[in-house]
């Protein structure tokens, strides 16, 4: 068994912020123009070397995302991309363009093998370490048996994606947005027409049904949280996950779950088959869930990893987070020595004692909040509206001008972002 790195997806400061706080050991994104997401807010060039500090600073890897096909007309354009990571420090960059893959050589900076390029055997594994990689992003489609298979034969870094949204298509290679809207999914600009809810219509009665009780194009979310010590047996080397689309709080939550859920693995790993040992794991689970199931998800599966997976489809056409934030309001000071923060509560949304409130931006990161008392001129008063400056208690340090929400439950409602 090996302790595997945690790599975290991050699209702009506040999320970078988030992930290293939540106990990421390495973070991966992209810059305008040539990466998977090109909906993800994402950083220019000239943001690299100030990123690269941040991340280094945290004793933590920063891999560059450069992994869409690439055209002659961008070449030269790739090459100042490279070049530039190359010169900010970034550690490696995700890649599986021929032409990206020779700039990074030509250059001298370490590249992994992204999983656009479907590794899924032993032999293209082999293939790409000829070539340079210093890590393979296996297919999502493989299984636990066929990673371990890779990983004792292969004799290069594997890394596997432990978390996130699944895609119908082998490894995300799809052309149903290409056809459909012009936007191609290997451009990193899919607009996921599969996720939606779909018409049949019989050409000659004109008899219509709606598919949308399962959505057959929208497979549910990838969670190997069930059986996260047998993926760390299998001795992968870096635990990915998904999610460079995602807001701070999607990126905080399921980091730092994985986090725990990877050191416990890790100190009990002598004792594993103890009945103990096993209750111990199996509680925590139960545990952590529902801190996953409260941000971004369209359910949970196995992926590949139990088997092809059946009637693995989304229930819904956005998210089934059990949790939504409103946006409430800012934060306008921050008083240390009293522990408390002040938000100008600025919206129409009532904040009342026993809400939860998130505080994000570029230094806080994500910082979930429990409102025990509130006041306003050091009088206390149970709720607070629109227009209303009151104070909270806030032992957690958070800076002027940070977003706040509110935590409102998604009870009874469907197809809600967290």
């Amino acid at each position: 068994m090996k302790k595997p790195e945690l790599l975290a997806p991050i699209q702009d400061r506040t999320t970078l912020r988030a992930a290293l706080d939540a106990g990421a050991d390495a973070v991966f994104f992209g810059v305008r123009g040539f990466n998977m997401r090109v909906s993800a807010k994402n950083f220019t060039t000239e943001d690299l070397p100030d990123i690269v500090s941040t991340v280094h600073e945290a004793e933590a890897k920063a891999y560059l995302a450069l992994n869409t096909i690439i055209y002659d007309d961008e070449l030269e354009d790739m090459d100042r991309v490279v070049q530039a990571a190359h010169d900010a420090g970034v550690d490696a960059i995700i890649c599986w363009d021929l032409a990206v893959i020779h700039a990074a050589k030509r250059i001298g900076i370490p590249f992994h093998t992204s999983t656009q390029a479907s590794i899924a055997n032993t032999e293209a594994a082999k293939f790409y370490k000829t070539l340079g990689a210093e890590r393979v992003v296996l297919a999502r489609e493989c299984s636990l048996e066929q990673v371990k298979a890779i990983q004792q034969q292969a004799g290069v870094e594997i890394e596997v994606f432990v978390h996130g949204a699944m895609c119908v298509s082998i490894s995300g290679r799809c052309f149903l947005s290409q056809f459909s809207t012009c936007k191609s999914a290997n451009r990193g600009a899919c607009l996921q027409p599969c996720r939606r809810n779909y018409v049949l219509k019989d050409a000659d009665t004109g008899v219509e049904f709606e598919v949308g009780a399962d959505h057959i194009l929208s497979p549910q979310d990838l969670c190997t949280l069930p059986f996260l010590e047998d993926l760390m047996a299998a001795g992968v080397d870096c635990f990915k996950i998904e999610g460079r689309n995602k807001g701070p709080e999607y990126v905080s939550d399921v980091t730092s779950t994985y986090r725990e859920m990877i050191d416990l693995v890790w100190e009990h790993r002598d004792t594993l088959d103890t009945q103990d040992t096993q209750a111990l794991l199996a509680e925590k689970k139960v545990e952590l869930l529902p801190k996953l199931s409260r941000v971004f998800n369209r359910g949970f599966s196995n992926g590949f990893y139990m088997g092809k997976p059946l009637d693995a489809w989304a229930k819904t056409t956005d998210s089934a987070a059990t949790e939504k934030k409103v946006a409430i309001g800012v934060v306008t000071n921050y008083y240390k020595k009293a522990a408390a923060v002040e938000i100008h509560v600025q919206n129409a949304e009532t904040l009342s004692v026993g809400d939860t409130l998130l505080v994000q931006g570029e230094t806080t990161g994500n910082a979930r909040l429990a409102v025990d008392s509130l006041e306003i001129d050091h009088k206390a008063v149970s709720s607070a509206a629109q227009g209303d400056m009151v104070a909270v208690a806030c032992a957690i340090p958070v800076h002027r001008n940070d977003r706040v929400f509110v935590v409102r439950s998604t009870k009874n409602e469907t197809g809600r972002h967290a």
